[in-house]
């Protein structure tokens, strides 16, 4: 699609971020749902915790304003922002909450990051983004090679140019990158690390749409059952198998991988202990970064969920129509035959039946015959030897403080964003076993919200029975949100 007149018109009348920066309130709401949402990297907000964020905002432009400004109160704004001829804001009922809670749509996070660039920027890195443009052409050149022996002596090409650097490492010479070098890149870093999570944001988008299309069908669909089901799924598999539905499956089982996770660690570990990036003074948010990308990837792939519980849900709906027709007809069927109960024809075409409804044997629904088995009743009557019971087991019985865990959970929380099961009874050991796994297993299913089960990922949990032998556990990773 090209920007031709027609095009930007189109775009100018109906885009919400358009739309967004035509507001005559647009400082204010770019400004609050940036320092809000963008900034801290928040996915959903509560009601009441975001219209008091609202609340702290206009007080500070009253106070500072000469005039009277911002007369509306906060939830009117915020209800005006989330109104369908504003897009700049989602409110909905998560599952399980009474509450409304918003989210920033993707149109409104583009028009806010656009604002973003026009600001002047102390420093604009270059070399860092050329020598991306390099290493993406080299990989699309290499990638897309399809002979065996043009793959084999470029791999031995580069193998004798890393020979080459490891001796001259060997032998002192080395270059290491300087203070500005370090900076550009740490900022190109930030920039992709940021632009991630709002392609995270219109890819759950995308697949809420796919879900209230869904839904639009289903409410009005007045044919086949089987022509709607081929539709739908041709709809869901052209989504995941299109450009963005592939590069997100293939992000998020990189992402899931425990060993690029631990890397990711390490790495911006090693990058904010560097002097030349502590004097940035950088968001040390950007530090877990990669556990914000889960947190948005589960949101994505719980959107996909609802897909897949809607589809259910109207099969069973179906179902039960089905049914209610059948039962229909049959009622109709005995109210016919009480008709013709009260003026039966003359002849014998009809006769009347001893029974409330005719009884109707099928030749192979007859069982076959089982001689009957006759028990053996013996009257003697013996007394058990009880002396060798005891009722110590009855009183050994291990109960788990629920209360306790959720507790040891929230300590693990504090100062972080999300925490791991295993990095939990790192501070907090098993002290009851398996059993206590089990219990921090139901805690984390009992709200989704809270919770992420990463399933494709393993950790090994081990502890001490009560004879003092290790007993160790193979578990899908839990990750516990804040």
């Amino acid at each position: 699609m090209s920007l031709d007149f027609t095009t930007l018109t189109n775009l100018r009348s109906n885009h919400p971020a358009w739309r967004l920066l035509l507001a005559g309130n647009a400082p204010l709401i770019a400004g609050f749902l940036h320092r809000v949402f963008i900034e801290p990297n928040i996915r959903i907000m509560a009601q009441d915790e975001l219209v008091a964020k609202l609340d702290d905002e206009l007080f500070q432009l009253r106070e500072s304003a000469d005039g009277e400004v911002f007369p509306r109160s906060s939830i009117e704004y915020l209800n005006d922002w989330a109104d369908n001829d504003r897009g700049w804001l989602r409110k909905f009922y998560p599952p399980g909450s009474d509450e409304p809670h918003f989210d920033l749509t993707p149109a409104a996070e583009k028009a806010v990051s656009w604002l973003e660039s026009l600001l002047q920027r102390s420093f604009v890195g270059t070399e860092s983004r050329l020598l991306t443009v390099f290493e993406l052409l080299r990989q699309m050149v290499d990638g897309a090679e399809d002979d065996a022996e043009t793959r084999i002596s470029e791999l031995e090409r580069q193998k004798q140019a890393i020979d080459q650097q490891i001796a001259r490492i060997r032998a002192g010479d080395f270059a290491i990158l300087d203070a500005t070098a370090l900076r550009d890149r740490f900022q190109q870093l930030s920039g992709l690390a940021r632009e991630l999570l709002g392609d995270f944001r219109e890819v759950e988008h995308n697949f809420r749409q796919l879900d209230q299309n869904l839904r639009e069908q289903i409410a009005t669909w007045a044919g086949r059952k089987g022509e709607l089901l081929a539709q739908i799924f041709g709809e869901r598999d052209a989504i995941a198998d299109s450009d963005q539905g592939k590069s997100f499956r293939a992000f998020w089982d990189f992402l899931m991988s425990q060993d690029r996770q631990e890397e990711l660690t390490g790495l911006l570990e090693k990058v904010f202990a560097m002097e030349s990036i502590a004097t940035l003074h950088a968001d040390t948010r950007l530090k877990r970064i990669h556990y914000d990308w889960l947190e948005a990837g589960e949101h994505t792939q719980r959107t996909v969920a609802k897909l897949s519980q809607q589809l259910r849900r109207y099969l069973d709906n179906q179902a039960y129509l089905e049914n209610k027709r059948i039962m229909q007809v049959l009622q109709t069927i005995e109210i016919n035959a009480l008709a013709v109960r009260q003026a039966m024809p003359p002849g014998p075409a009809f006769m009347t039946l001893e029974q409330t409804a005719p009884t109707i044997n099928l030749p192979m629904e007859r069982p076959l015959y089982s001689p009957p088995v006759k028990p053996v009743i013996t009257a003697e009557v013996r007394d058990g030897d009880d002396r060798g019971i005891t009722a110590d087991p009855l009183f050994e019985q291990i109960i788990i403080d629920k209360a306790k865990l959720k507790a040891n959970i929230r300590r693990a929380l504090q100062g972080r964003n999300q925490v791991t099961l295993a990095e939990v009874l790192q501070e907090c050991p098993l002290t009851q076993g398996l059993a206590e796994v089990i219990t921090y297993f139901a805690i984390a299913g009992a709200d989704h919200r809270k919770a992420i089960f990463a399933e494709n990922i393993s950790e090994k949990i081990c502890w001490h029975d009560d004879k003092d032998r290790q007993r160790c556990a193979t578990l899908p990773r839990i990750i516990f949100n804040r």
